[in-house]
C-alpha cells in the first residue's frame, strides 16, 4: 500500500496580502480567519489571538471555543501536536457546555491529531464519543465523516476486513446525502484497502471513481493524490507506460499547485517505474529528485515552524509590554485617586476631632457605663455556654456507661448461651455413646444446629456494634499497627480489652484454651510486640 502523508504544507500564493480582504487585522471578522488559515496561519494567529483576547472579555464563550479550534487547527497543520491538543481541549471543554455539534467535531480533530501522532488506541476512543453523539443529533454528515476516520484507524492496524466495514458504511451515508466530496475521499480510502489486499483490479476501479468525481468538482489538488495512487496500480499491474502518464501528469500538477509532498510521491514512483523498464540512468535521476524534494520539504516545515514561534513568541512579548503599560496607568490613577482621597480625609479628620473634643468628655460616662454593662453580659454569656459544656459532657459520660453496661450485659449473654451450648453438647454426646440406635439420628441433629450456632452467631456483628461506640478508635489504632489481623483476631482483641478472662474469652470464641494460647501467640506476632511486653497492657493503652 502507499502511505498516504499527511500534508502538513499551507499553500502561500505570492502577493497574498490584507488587501485581498480590504481591512485591517483589527477590523477582520471571525469567518474571515478560515480564509487567513489557509493562505496566511502566521497572521491568521495574530488575528485569532486578538479575537480571541477580545472574546474572553467579553465573556462570548462560542466564539472564545471557536478561536481555541482555529488556533488548535494552526498547530496541527504545523504538526505541533502537543499545543493542537491543548488547544482542542480548551475548545472541547467550552463546546460541551452549549453545542454538542461542535463538541462531537471537535472530538474528531482530537482524534485525527492522536491519529497522525501514532496513539490509534486514543484516535479510536475520540471517534467512538463523537459517534455516538452524532447518532443522538442523527448528524448524517458527522456519522459519516466519523465511520470513515474509524475504517482509516483499522486498515492502519492491518484489520482490513473491518477497515472494509466502517469505510462502505461511511459510504452509503455519503452516498444518500449525495456528498461528492465524501464519496471521492471514502472511494479512495477502499482503493487504498483493497491495495493493501493485492486485490489491485478493485483498488484501480475505486481509484477512478474517486479520480473521476474530483474532476466533475474541479478539485485538482485532490487529484493529485489520486493520479499517484493511479500510477502506483498501474506499475503493480505491470502497465508500465500508463502508470508514467498518471505519474507524470501528478508530477506536473504537483509542481503546479507547490504540492511538495505529492511531487516527491510522483518522483519515487517514477524512478521505480524506469527501473521496471530497465532504464537505470532515468529511475537515478528521479530518485534524486526525489531526494531532493524531501529535503526542500524538511527545510521549509522547519522554517515555517520556527516563523510561527517567532510570531507566537513575538505576539505574546508584545501583549506583556502592553499589559505592562495599562497596569502602570492603573497604578497612576490609583496613585492620584489614593492622593486627592488622602486629602480628603485630612481635611475630613481636622474637623471631626474639633467636634470630638467637644463632645468626648460629655461620653466618657456613657463609654464607661456601656463597657461595665458589655462585660456583665459577656460574662453571663461565658457561664451559660460552661454550664452547657458541662451538661453535655455529662450527658456523653453517662451514654458512654450506659453503652458499656449495654457490652457487658450482651457479653454475658454470649458466654451464658455459648456455655449453655457446650453443656448441651457434652450432655447429647453422653447419650450417644449408648447403643440406643433410634435415638441418635435425632441427637445428631440436634448437634448440628448447636454447632451451626456457635460457628454462625449473628450476635457477634451486634457486639462489633456497641463495642466500638464504646471503644470508637480501638480498631482504627490496630488496623495501623497490624494490617494483616483477621476477623478472628478483632474478635480475640476486643474481648481482650473488656478484660475477660481466659475461660469466658474461649466460651465466646467457642475454641479451646490451648487454642486460646496458641491465638494470643499469634496475635504477638501480628502485633509485633517486643519479647516481655504484655498484650494485655498494650491493648488496654490503645
Amino acid at each position: 500500500m502507499k502511505i498516504l502523508a499527511v500534508s502538513f504544507t499551507i499553500i502561500l500564493f505570492n502577493g497574498f496580502s490584507l488587501s485581498l480582504f480590504g481591512k485591517t487585522p483589527q477590523n477582520l471578522n471571525f469567518n474571515q480567519t478560515e480564509k487567513l488559515l489557509q493562505y496566511e496561519p502566521y497572521l491568521a494567529f495574530n488575528v485569532l489571538n486578538k479575537l480571541l483576547h477580545q472574546s474572553l472579555q467579553n465573556k462570548d464563550e462560542k466564539t472564545t471555543a471557536q478561536c481555541y479550534s482555529q488556533i488548535g487547527l494552526i498547530f496541527y497543520n504545523q504538526g505541533a501536536f502537543t499545543q493542537a491538543l491543548d488547544c482542542y481541549n480548551k475548545a472541547g471543554k467550552i463546546f460541551k457546555n452549549f453545542n454538542e455539534l461542535f463538541y462531537a467535531e471537535n472530538l474528531n480533530k482530537i482524534g485525527q491529531t492522536y491519529y497522525y501522532n501514532s496513539k490509534r488506541a486514543t484516535a479510536l476512543s475520540n471517534y467512538n464519543k463523537a459517534l455516538q453523539i452524532f447518532k443522538k443529533l442523527n448528524y448524517k454528515k458527522g456519522l459519516a465523516e466519523t465511520y470513515g476516520l474509524i475504517g482509516q484507524i483499522y486498515e492502519k492496524e492491518k484489520k482490513l476486513d473491518s477497515a472494509l466495514y466502517f469505510q462502505n458504511i461511511a459510504f452509503n451515508g455519503y452516498l444518500k446525502l449525495n456528498d461528492l466530496k465524501g464519496l471521492a475521499k471514502i472511494n479512495e480510502n477502499l482503493g487504498s484497502i483493497y491495495e493493501d489486499k493485492s486485490e489491485f483490479k478493485i483498488a484501480l476501479n475505486y481509484y477512478q471513481k474517486a479520480l473521476a468525481i474530483n474532476q466533475k468538482e474541479k478539485n485538482k489538488i485532490a487529484q493529485i493524490e489520486i493520479l499517484n495512487n493511479l500510477g502506483d496500480m498501474y506499475r503493480k499491474t505491470n502497465q508500465l507506460d500508463t502508470a508514467l502518464k498518471y505519474s507524470f501528469k501528478a508530477k506536473n500538477w504537483a509542481l503546479n499547485y507547490k504540492d511538495f509532498y505529492e511531487l516527491s510521491s510522483a518522483y519515487r514512483d517514477i524512478a521505480k517505474t524506469y527501473n521496471l523498464m530497465g532504464r537505470a540512468d532515468s529511475a537515478y535521476f528521479y530518485s534524486l529528485e526525489e531526494k531532493k524534494i524531501y529535503a526542500q520539504i524538511f527545510t521549509e516545515s522547519s522554517n515555517r515552524q520556527m516563523a510561527l514561534l517567532e510570531t507566537i513568541f513575538s505576539f505574546q512579548e508584545k501583549n506583556q509590554e502592553i499589559l505592562k503599560l495599562e497596569n502602570e496607568k492603573k497604578i497612576n490613577k490609583i496613585v492620584i485617586y489614593g492622593t486627592l482621597v488622602v486629602i480628603m480625609l485630612i481635611v475630613f479628620i481636622g474637623f471631626n476631632t474639633i467636634n470630638k473634643q467637644k463632645i468626648s468628655i460629655a461620653n466618657k460616662s456613657k463609654l464607661v457605663e456601656s463597657k461595665r454593662v458589655l462585660h456583665e453580659t459577656k460574662k453571663r454569656a461565658l457561664e451559660v455556654e460552661l454550664s452547657n459544656k458541662l451538661i453535655k459532657e455529662d450527658s456523653l459520660k453517662l451514654e458512654l456507661e450506659l453503652k458499656s453496661k449495654e457490652l457487658t450485659t450482651h457479653t454475658l449473654h454470649i458466654i451464658q448461651k455459648n456455655q449453655l451450648l457446650e453443656d448441651l453438647k457434652s450432655k447429647l454426646n453422653l447419650i450417644l455413646k449408648d447403643d440406643k440406635r433410634d435415638q441418635k439420628k435425632e441427637i445428631k441433629m440436634v448437634l448440628g444446629l448447636i454447632n451451626q450456632n456457635n460457628n454462625q452467631d449473628n450476635n457477634w456483628e451486634d457486639f462489633r456494634i456497641i463495642f466500638e461506640q464504646v471503644h470508637e478508635k480501638f480498631f482504627t489504632e490496630l488496623k495501623k499497627r497490624a494490617n494483616n489481623l483477621t476477623p478472628s483476631d478483632f474478635r480475640l482483641l476486643a474481648l481482650l480489652k473488656m478484660n475477660l478472662n481466659s475461660a469466658d474469652i474461649a466460651t465466646m470464641l467457642g475454641i479451646s484454651q490451648d487454642s486460646l494460647r496458641t491465638s494470643r501467640y499469634r496475635l504477638r506476632q501480628k502485633l509485633q510486640l517486643a519479647e516481655g511486653e504484655n498484650l494485655l497492657q498494650f491493648i488496654q493503652q490503645l
